[in-house]
């Protein structure tokens, strides 16, 4: 028995008012969650189209084993980092006209276990690159392809194994459901980090971003390990998240408030059978993270668990601190910042989240803002990368952005213990700031942004 996808009405919809425009066919993300029992897509989004620069370059790309898979893994890492705790790209589509479908039916073996089969990988592969977790041994590890007959809107839908390159295609139902995602329960919680990042003499080699990756994997483990209040109570992972709500005289579970509030406590104390030793490092620089993060994460409503709730918290704060880091160093490679001689620290600010909401959904999907951004900039990103028209007014700019002053130090030695630098005189709402520290002659970083006074180091979150 192959697994079920309950898909958003809408999707089937979009699916159906998408043009081929004279094209072969058309490909693109379907976006979800994963459970145990099914899993659920409330999105869909088409690949945009890439400018081929003559006409023998689109004659290329025309027959159907000829996907472009370069592009549509690039569109599928900028997608993901607009996705908030709980959601995944959960497979591809590919929309073909009558006649393509029947050669798609005629040479499935070829085209389904070949080039859609090497694009449901090479999203996966990429996307997983850059996470700083895993998925558990329980996870759902199937990834869905779908083929859309523009002419006779008929589905075909098969999954593969992620985990197994060898897998072969499974048979999957897709089935439609009106409001899927309209009654999601959202998760939301303000997250204070304080990261510091050594970058020891051997690893000068790497790149900035390589560097500061594996030291954020150092605090992604803190992050795996901390409590997690839902609510301000600490609950059982196997509870059912919605226990002890109201039910109505039918039975069915009445949210009297559809979100949760989440805290998380850093684990101060180590078992007794586990030393505390500090490392003490020969350092060229260093980066530093500080400030504040808004984060959301989206489960359904369908019986869910603690512990999927927990997951997908923990996962919206380790992608949202990833994926800022990403952008700026993508921004200052493509600005061509130039470094600075006279002094030893750089700031610069990371870029802060804005929220937009899908229509007929409690759901809200996520994107980066650069404090000279304009709103119609980040409109026109969610249009390009989504496929979907938004209004300017529906931002919502869940952080605000502040100046950050630059000053001169020099350290030679550091350890995995946070330096501290002195606190601002006022309060500074959820600002990000990037530190780049750099001795001489060699080339370090800093990540910084001002917190507001008075935060306690024993928790993450307020």
């Amino acid at each position: 028995m192959g697994r079920t996808y309950i898909v958003e009405e809408t999707v089937g919809q979009y699916l159906s008012n998408i043009s081929l425009q004279g094209k072969a066919f058309v490909s693109g993300l379907l976006i979800g969650q994963c459970s145990s029992q099914k899993d659920y897509v409330i999105l869909a989004t088409r690949t945009p189209p890439k400018e081929e620069k003559d006409e023998s370059s689109k004659h290329s790309k025309a027959k159907l084993d000829n996907l472009d898979e370069e592009w549509a893994t690039e569109h599928a890492n900028q997608v993901s980092r607009m996705l908030p705790g709980g959601l995944l790209v959960l497979g591809v589509f590919i929309i073909t006209t009558l006649e393509m479908g029947n050669e798609f039916q005629n040479t499935l073996h070829r085209l389904m276990c070949f080039p859609l089969f090497q694009l449901v990988f090479a999203v996966e592969k990429s996307m997983n690159k850059k996470r700083l977790w895993n998925f558990t041994d329980e996870e759902v590890s199937e990834r869905v392809t779908l083929h859309f007959c523009s002419s006779t809107k008929k589905t075909f839908c098969r999954t593969y194994d992620i985990h197994n390159p060898k897998s072969s295609a499974k048979p999957a139902d897709w089935k439609y459901q009106n409001g899927l995602s309209a009654s999601w329960l959202s998760l939301e919680c303000t997250v204070y980090i304080n990261i510091h990042v050594p970058l020891s003499t051997t690893s000068v080699s790497y790149t900035l971003e390589k560097n500061t990756k594996n030291g954020l994997i150092h605090w992604a483990k803190q992050i795996e390990n901390s409590i997690y209040l839902i609510n301000g109570q600490v609950k059982d992972e196997d509870c059912d998240l919605l226990e002890g709500q109201k039910k109505s005289s039918r039975g069915n579970t009445q949210a009297i408030n559809h979100s949760f509030d989440v805290r998380v406590l850093t684990q101060l104390l180590l078992n007794s059978d586990h030393r505390s030793t500090a490392t003490v490092q020969i350092c060229s620089g260093s980066v530093n993270l500080k400030g504040a993060v808004k984060c959301r994460a989206y489960i359904h409503s369908n019986k869910p668990k603690v512990k999927d709730a927990v997951q997908a918290m923990k996962r919206d704060i380790l992608n949202t601190v990833a994926d800022r880091c990403e952008i700026l160093f993508e921004d200052l490679l493509l600005n061509e910042i130039p470094e600075k001689k006279d002094s030893e620290k750089e700031f610069h600010i990371l870029p802060h989240r804005v929220f937009v909401p899908i229509p007929g959904s409690t759901v809200m999907l996520c994107d980066y803002k650069f404090g000279d951004e304009s709103a119609e900039e980040i409109r026109d990103h969610f249009i390009e990368m989504l496929d979907h028209m938004i209004q300017i007014e529906d931002l919502e700019i869940a952080e605000e952005i502040n100046t950050a002053c630059v000053s001169s130090s020099m350290n030679t030695e550091a350890s995995w213990d946070n330096t501290d630098d002195e606190p601002p005189k006022q309060p500074i709402k959820t600002t990000i700031v990037l530190k780049i520290q750099q001795n001489i002659g060699v080339i370090a970083a800093f990540a910084v942004a001002a917190l507001a006074a008075g935060i306690s180091f024993h928790y993450f979150s307020d």
